[in-house]
């Protein structure tokens, strides 16, 4: 050790010093931990920094999964929770934070204003689509993967020119502009797109069959989920169903965990990385009819959508996942239950949406930036830092 340390310091310990090494034990070791403090000390300080450094860089996502179940609250998720006999795939998350969620113009948000600050972090008015307040075209996260060179992916159970997955991709004063929404579409290069609404995009006044377009960029243009399995790689358009699809329990059956498990299998195969927005639409239009059965099967099917992302990201090591909503809708209250038997009881105050905070759920590496309380446009900021954009 006394060798060491003198090989270590090529003399630059005082002379005097030496004679430490052949005092008593106890004075040994007071030199050698003086020493240690003072020649060790920076670097092991350079050490850890280099590897806090390290670890950083470890930290920063490839890829992001958004999932988005419309309208879903604490209630709504602790109620499929219940239904489940206590368990959901959510729970598997590392990290949970709350969002605000009033627009611009309202207490109350609609899902165009709550989907355009979550996809742009701004705040606007109800009833826009990727515009702010005035009217002004901003930017989404989608559209900034796309301009660094990340692959991209929408996926509903509406038609994909709703509110939500419209948010992320199209720029229009109003949501309910579905043919324009539509063209918005081919105007970018979102490499999976999945959900209803075929007749916007084929069947439009202006006659055009857009989806002649997305063939001729190279899509695989589909009208069945199934199909996705007959596709190994490559652009995927698939408008499974003329507007929105049914109810999962109305014969959608398993579409949603399916195309995401699908649309995973496609996107990562792009080196640099992926953006995909994933939406359980329909649990919002079950709260919207007061109908408890409506909105257990929609957040259990939205969670075994979470399932398929959650397993991937555990797998993969380089994805964040983030679970979320866009507002609460139903005032949805849980008023009697039975975990054992999987059995709910609700009551809402409204058929309407309502303006509490709804939660957040994140795993994987970043996911410690969505802890805590904040507003709804702080998700597209916490997305864009996650992913170094």
């Amino acid at each position: 050790m006394r060798h060491f340390f003198c090989l270590f310091c090529r003399g630059n310990i005082p002379s005097g010093w030496l004679t430490g090494f052949r005092m008593n034990h106890l004075r040994r070791v007071t030199i050698k931990h003086y020493i240690m403090r003072k020649y060790f000390s920076p670097v092991l300080l350079c050490l850890v920094l280099l590897s806090c450094t390290q670890t950083e860089r470890f930290m920063k996502p490839k890829k992001l999964i958004l999932m988005i179940g419309d309208g879903m609250g604490v209630a709504q998720v602790y109620a499929g929770m219940t239904a489940n006999k206590g368990s959901l795939n959510m729970e598997r998350c590392t990290y949970t934070g709350f969002h605000k969620t009033y627009s611009s113009n309202a207490y109350i948000t609609d899902s165009g204003a709550g989907g355009t600050a979550i996809a742009t972090g701004v705040k606007t008015y109800n009833g826009a689509i990727g515009v702010d307040s005035l009217g002004n075209p901003v930017t989404s996260i989608l559209e900034l993967a796309e301009k660094n060179g990340m692959a991209t992916g929408l996926i509903a159970t509406s038609t994909i020119t709703h509110a939500t997955p419209a948010a992320f991709i199209a720029h229009q004063s109003s949501r309910n502009s579905y043919e324009d929404i539509a063209l918005d579409f081919t105007k970018t290069d979102v490499e999976v797109i999945i959900g209803g609404g075929l007749y916007h995009f084929s069947r439009r006044e202006d006659g055009q069959d857009l989806t002649n377009i997305f063939a001729a960029k190279g899509y695989h243009v589909l009208k069945s989920v199934k199909e996705l399995s007959e596709v190994s790689s490559g652009k995927v358009l698939c408008l499974a169903d003329s507007f929105h699809l049914p109810p999962a329990a109305m014969g959608r059956g398993d579409m949603l965990p399916v195309a995401t498990e699908q649309a995973l299998r496609l996107l990562n195969q792009y080196k640099k990385g992926f953006f995909m927005m994933v939406e359980g639409s329909q649990i919002d239009w079950g709260c919207h009819e007061n109908s408890t059965d409506y909105v257990v099967s929609e957040v259990l099917d939205f969670d075994d959508a979470v399932g398929k992302a959650l397993d991937f990201a555990r797998k993969d090591g380089q994805t964040l996942v983030v679970i979320t909503a866009d507002h609460e809708t139903g005032g949805m209250a849980l008023t009697g239950g039975d975990i054992r038997a999987g059995k709910v009881e609700a009551s809402y105050t409204s058929e309407d949406h309502t303006g509490v905070m709804v939660p957040v759920f994140a795993f994987g590496p970043g996911a410690e930036l969505f802890t805590g309380v904040y507003q709804n446009t702080d998700l597209f900021l916490k997305m864009k830092e996650a992913l170094g954009l």
